[in-house]
C-alpha cells in the first residue's frame, strides 16, 4: 500500500494488541514502551483509548490483557467462515494450475464425508461424490486427517471396523495404517496409490483452524498415467490450497508442521 494512506497510529495500536495478546497479564506500560519502541506519553494515550473501547483491560498490577471487544470481533470473523464457499473459490485456482479433480472432505470417526468437488478437464468419473462416505483408511483425504491421532487412538477408532478391501492395495490393519499416517505426518501430505480404486492415485493435505486443529482435507485425484507426470506439481499445489484455506480459517502456524504424538 502507498505510504500516502498509511496511518501510523493504527500500526502502533496493532503492535500493542498483538504484544498483549502474546503476553497476557505480563506487561506494564513501561514494558510495552521498551519492547515496542513507543514513547510513554504516546503509549499512554493509545492504551487509554484501547481501554475505553474495551480492546484491552488494565489489571490491578498495571499489566494488560485483551478485552471483550477482541473476543466479539474474533467470533464474528469465524462465524463468517464458510469452508465450502471458500473451497470452491480457492480450488478453482488449483484446478486451473493442475487440471485434475479436487475434493473436500471431513473426518467423521472412521469415515470421510465428502463435502465438495471441483473437476478438471478429465472425463473420468470419480467413485466419490459430495455427500458420500468412504473409509478413511482407504483414502488420502482420510489418512491426512488421521495424523492428529496416536497409534492407540487409531486402534480405538477402527477397533470394530471390518477392513473392506476396495482394491488389492487397500490397507487392512492398524500397523500399516499407522505407518502411512506417520509418513503423511512427516511429509505434510498423504498419498494413496490405487487403494480406493484401481488406476487412480491421490494426494491430500490438511486444513487447520485457528485452534491448530485439522478440520478438513483437500485432495487431487487423477489417473495413474497423469500422476506419473504431475505428482510433484500436484503435491505442491494441494499444499498451497490447504494453506490458503487454513489461513482463511484463522490458522497462523507453520503449515506443514504437525505435532508428533509418538506411539502412546
Amino acid at each position: 500500500m502507498s505510504e500516502k494512506y498509511w496511518v501510523p497510529a493504527i500500526e502502533r495500536a496493532d503492535k500493542i494488541i498483538k504484544e498483549i495478546g502474546e503476553n497476557p497479564n505480563q506487561l506494564r506500560l513501561i514494558d510495552l514502551s521498551k519492547k515496542l519502541g513507543i514513547n510513554k506519553s504516546s503509549l499512554f494515550s493509545l492504551l487509554s483509548t484501547l481501554e475505553v473501547l474495551k480492546w484491552v483491560i488494565k489489571e490491578e498490577g498495571g499489566t494488560y490483557k485483551l478485552g471483550p471487544t477482541i473476543g466479539g470481533l474474533s467470533a464474528a470473523y469465524f462465524n463468517q467462515f464458510n469452508i465450502l464457499q471458500s473451497f470452491y473459490k480457492e480450488a478453482a485456482i488449483s484446478v486451473a494450475s493442475i487440471n485434475e479433480h479436487i475434493q473436500l472432505g471431513v473426518l467423521e470417526e472412521e469415515n470421510v464425508v465428502y463435502l465438495g468437488k471441483m473437476e478438471g478437464d478429465s472425463r473420468v468419473r470419480l467413485i466419490t461424490d459430495p455427500g458420500m462416505r468412504f473409509p478413511a483408511y482407504a483414502s488420502a483425504i482420510g489418512k491426512i486427517q488421521l495424523i492428529q491421532h496416536s497409534k492407540g487412538e487409531l486402534a480405538g477408532i477402527f477397533h470394530s471396523r471390518i477392513w473392506e478391501q476396495k482394491t488389492p492395495f487397500t490397507i487392512s490393519n492398524i500397523d500399516d495404517l499407522y505407518e502411512n499416517v506417520r509418513m503423511a505426518q512427516k511429509n505434510g501430505y498423504a498419498i494413496e496409490n490405487e487403494e480406493a480404486a484401481l488406476g487412480f492415485s491421490c494426494v491430500a493435505a490438511p486444513i487447520y483452524n485457528y485452534e491448530n486443529k485439522i478440520i478438513a482435507g483437500v485432495s487431487f485425484t487423477m489417473m495413474n498415467n497423469s500422476w506419473e507426470t504431475k505428482k510433484d506439481e500436484a503435491k505442491e499445489e494441494i499444499m498451497k490450497l490447504a494453506s490458503r484455506l487454513s489461513q482463511i480459517a484463522g490458522y497462523t502456524g507453520v503449515f506443514n508442521q504437525v505435532v508428533d504424538r509418538g506411539q502412546e
